[in-house]
């Protein structure tokens, strides 16, 4: 065993990301249609956020958040290949100059990175996109001894190999096994198309067939589709245990952050949607979980602030990095939670901002209010753009509260905040807001 002894004390950060995993995909959430002992290991010894989601059900826009702390539109980010402003502060030069080790392994898939440019936003790049590689390049640099402390991004790919499953290829990281449907999971309770569902949702859903399943195809085929998904994850966690594993190995964990998050969701058959882009809670709430080795005094592992992976990782691995932002980031450290200390004044919503881009025939925009009762989301166009739901009773989004009048103060109390947030930012899709 390599162990190392600096005088700088500041903690490692390591963040490990997935892609595409929605929040419940992991035992530690308890599912028990999969095993997750790499990321549950994560969970025991930290805090997991069961409030958590994305700012944009996106790969490319998640991951410039998660780097920036910024929300897309703040970024000049509008779409799936835009390059971000090159003036906004990112994670890795910020720690660089802050004297920090930075590497990143894995899944770029940030517009115009390759590996020289990602050694231009500050890290050294120690393995290719390939998840049967990535653990194994992660383990060999965390047996170097180091003079400085580190940042290290371990950036898998699967869950993702579901869109190739879908479409009946090979998938990239190795294929896996089919098993009779009897063995599959079975349906989500929200499994149907809810009523006074916006309509713009099932014409991208038709336009794209090599990205969407379609509606119409029968259930047995849903059935497979959500045990391919979750075997997917169990071989990522797989992964993830190797990393976690060494990092016990070799001494760091006390002294090392870790984050486990993912970019966004997948549909994963609720509301007969697979993949990513919509607004549905599948798509856009996301696994995050912080641990600092046996530092967590909280009796209870589980968390429920509203919280954003893209706004808040970055402030909280300053605060314990003691880096300051040349710019005040919109998040908030999620330090004093971890800590058990009172998280005063927390934000009371959340934002999500999307742009279905495949097989969108009406350059589609849409955004999500969530507070702590109700989630609000609305599209730029279509009949029935506003959905209304209540969180706490229907948590599968099946009830469209918006066409209710009893509740139109509600609605335009999030009209409001959205039409609020949209004027702060100058974001156009103020002139879609109802009046």
């Amino acid at each position: 065993m390599k162990g190392r002894i600096i005088m700088d004390k500041r903690p490692n950060i390591l963040l490990i990301m997935t892609d595409q995993q929605y929040a419940g995909a992991m035992s530690c959430a308890g599912n028990q249609e999969l095993s997750t002992p790499g990321m549950d290991s994560i969970s025991r010894n930290g805090i997991q956020f069961c409030n958590a989601y994305c700012t944009y059900p996106l790969c490319v826009p998640s991951r410039e958040s998660i780097f920036t702390g910024r929300m897309p539109i703040d970024t000049g980010y509008a779409k799936w290949n835009d390059k971000i402003d090159d003036n906004i502060e990112q994670m890795g030069l910020l720690f660089l100059q802050a004297g920090y080790e930075c590497v990143f392994g894995g899944k770029l898939h940030t517009p115009g990175w390759d590996a020289q440019a990602a050694e231009e936003h500050g890290f050294k790049f120690i393995c290719g996109m390939s998840d049967n590689k990535l653990a194994d390049a992660c383990i060999k640099f965390l047996q170097e001894e180091h003079e400085k402390p580190f940042l290290m991004i371990a950036s898998f790919d699967n869950p993702h190999n579901i869109c190739e499953w879908a479409r009946s290829q090979n998938l990239p990281h190795g294929n896996i096994a089919d098993v009779p449907t009897e063995s599959c999971p079975n349906l989500p309770a929200n499994f149907n198309i809810p009523p006074y569902e916006p309509e713009v949702l099932r014409i991208i859903q038709r336009n794209c067939p090599t990205v969407y399943l379609q509606s119409y195809q029968d259930e047995d085929h849903w059935r497979h589709y959500r045990h391919a998904y979750y075997r997917l994850v169990e071989k990522v966690d797989a992964e993830i245990q190797k990393i976690i594993n060494a990092v016990k190995e070799y001494g760091l964990f006390e002294d090392t952050l870790i984050a486990f998050t993912s970019d966004h969701g997948d549909g994963h058959g609720a509301h007969r949607w697979n993949q990513k882009s919509i607004l549905y809670e599948e798509c856009i709430k996301i696994p995050l979980i912080l641990c600092y080795g046996s530092k967590n005094t909280q009796t209870e592992n589980k968390d429920w602030h509203l919280v954003s992976n893209g706004l808040n990782l970055l402030p909280t691995f300053c605060d314990y990095a003691g880096i300051h932002t040349r710019d005040q980031l919109p998040g908030r450290s999620l330090r004093p939670i971890l800590e058990g200390r009172p998280a005063d004044e927390w934000d009371d919503q959340i934002i999500v901002e999307t742009w279905p881009f495949q097989g969108d025939p009406g350059k589609t925009l849409g955004r999500v209010v969530r507070t702590e009762k109700y989630k609000y989301i609305i599209y730029n166009w279509g009949r029935y753009r506003e959905q209304l739901f209540d969180m706490e009773t229907d948590y599968g989004e099946m009830i469209n509260l918006a066409v209710n009048d009893k509740y139109a103060n509600i609605l335009n109390d999030h009209r409001n905040r959205l039409r609020k947030w949209c004027r702060e930012r100058k974001d156009k899709f103020e002139m879609f807001i109802p009046r």
